[in-house]
């Protein structure tokens, strides 16, 4: 990705400002998801195809994965390695869902759509930090 492109999308010149605000926007995606998750996993469920519970415990995972990217975007300088685990984590999450939805859920047709999409941005989320990333090292 180009220095000029990161840098607007990033709405920064910084590189460690872009980092810290791909990691925000990050944690603000995923904690509203896991709170949805979390209120609504019973009607979330009818309406994806997925089993309640299983909604309820994403929404756990989430809320507190979003917590920690939160408490990381926070950090005048965030630790390389630390973002390094976000973005592995994204990255392993876009697959899974990706495999879970060939593999074993039985979706409704939201679910299909809903599925890939979230899969597609949290991929992205990946992408931009790796690329930020890359951009405050240099």
């Amino acid at each position: 990705m180009s220095q000029a492109l990161l840098a607007g999308l990033a709405r920064t010149t910084r590189p460690q400002s872009a980092v810290r605000r791909f990691l925000a926007l990050d944690a603000v995606v995923t904690g509203a998801n896991g709170i949805a998750y979390l209120a609504a996993s019973g009607p979330l469920g009818e309406l994806l195809g997925v089993d309640a519970g299983l909604l309820l415990e994403l929404g756990v995972f989430l809320t507190a994965f979003a917590a920690g990217v939160a408490w990381l975007a926070s950090r005048p300088q965030p630790p390389e390695l630390a973002v390094k685990l976000v973005v592995d984590a994204n990255v392993i999450w876009a697959v899974l869902s990706v495999v879970a939805l060939v593999a074993w859920l039985e979706p409704t047709t939201a679910g299909l759509l809903w599925t890939p999409v979230q899969a597609a941005t949290v991929a992205g989320f990946a992408g931009l930090q790796w690329a930020a990333l890359r951009a405050a090292a240099r």
